[in-house]
């Protein structure tokens, strides 16, 4: 139950930035699961090829489903910018 409140604080204190940021992984993940390529707690995750931090965009072609291991390991494990 703490763990909850702390979720929901968190979010209403996050800045403009961060909100948008996750509104358009949202929708992004929404536009495949109408494609029928991923579900609700099916383990995986969807990847932009070029991270929208980067100038990224939620266009079907900067788009592909990965496997949250494979996703958080390219990412530095907490969303950090990708390892060369």
């Amino acid at each position: 139950m703490a763990k909850q409140r702390d979720y929901r604080r968190e979010r209403l204190n996050e800045s403009k930035k961060r909100k948008e940021d996750r509104k358009a992984r949202g929708r992004a993940r929404y536009k495949l699961m109408k494609e029928g390529k991923v579900r609700v707690g099916d383990g995986k995750d969807v990847d932009h090829k070029r991270p929208l931090r980067s100038g990224g965009t939620n266009a079907r072609s900067n788009l592909r489903v990965r496997s949250k291991r494979a996703n958080s390991a390219d990412n530095g494990g907490k969303g950090g910018r990708k390892k060369k």
